[in-house]
């Protein structure tokens, strides 16, 4: 859940200012996901691998956020060289592997891996708050951010929670390895549990933030595009240039 755990780094991405990084790095991500060509990935590979070297993000950080949509991702793909194409490179019996499956599979798993590692490389190297505010000041509506905003914080207290309530089970006993009708019913109970201290903090939470003024509005201070320093605007321009270079290339090779 601390996916702004490293925003106190000091890297050239971490000095990048919130509101220029989140247009460049987005349009970069789009320029990634536009791609339909081999050829392109090897590129996708080595700017990837060049920002997030540059944010100096460690790398267990991306194999801890890689590993859980990574498995979703493997599961629905894992079929994919076997029953798609017509080109068969290897043959086993009934089992074929065909070359379209496998391009297929390639540029699935190397968007996928891009796409991921630009997303931690942009939110993770500011904090989220800052990285919303940015949002705000680019014209997202105020609802939207307070909800991002408070389902990030809320989610993470739920984590505390739940951490909290499992490591009191323990020391009474329980042990959750075993797979038991016990301790599946023990387990929905404290799903349930959690569900009802969680909803009842939020309410407590609510209601404490319209005691101090939520929901009023005021007046804040718009930053204009001459606050981006020269730093950020070379960062920014180098971006969105590798950017459009992405998609002018797809573009041509499409035809």
């Amino acid at each position: 859940m601390n996916l702004d755990r490293y925003a106190r780094l000091k890297s050239p991405i971490h000095r990048w200012e919130p509101r220029s990084k989140l247009v460049s790095l987005l349009t970069l991500i789009f320029a990634f996901a536009f791609v339909r060509h081999l050829i392109l990935l090897p590129f996708m590979v080595v700017i990837t691998a060049g920002l997030y070297l540059i944010s100096r993000l460690p790398f267990g950080f991306w194999l801890s956020r890689l590993r859980y949509p990574g498995f979703f991702i493997a599961a629905m793909v894992f079929f994919l060289p076997f029953g798609t194409g017509e080109t068969v490179l290897w043959q086993w019996g009934w089992l074929s592997l065909k070359q379209e499956g496998c391009e297929a599979l390639a540029l699935i798993l190397v968007r996928f891996a891009s796409i991921l590692t630009v997303s931690l490389v942009l939110f993770g190297t500011a904090p989220i708050a800052n990285s919303l505010k940015a949002m705000r000041s680019l014209g997202l509506p105020a609802l939207i951010v307070d909800m991002a905003l408070l389902t990030y914080r809320y989610l993470q207290e739920l984590q505390e929670m739940r951490v909290k309530m499992q490591r009191a089970m323990q020391l009474r006993g329980f042990q959750r390895d075993r797979l038991t009708r016990r301790n599946l019913q023990i387990l929905a109970q404290l799903t349930g549990t959690l569900l009802i201290r969680s909803y009842e903090r939020s309410q407590r939470v609510y209601y404490a933030m319209i005691l101090r003024g939520y929901g009023q509005e005021k007046a804040q201070a718009k930053k204009s595009i001459q606050d981006i320093d020269r730093f950020s605007w070379i960062l920014s321009i180098i971006t969105l240039t590798v950017a459009m270079t992405i998609f002018i290339l797809e573009l041509l090779m499409s035809r």
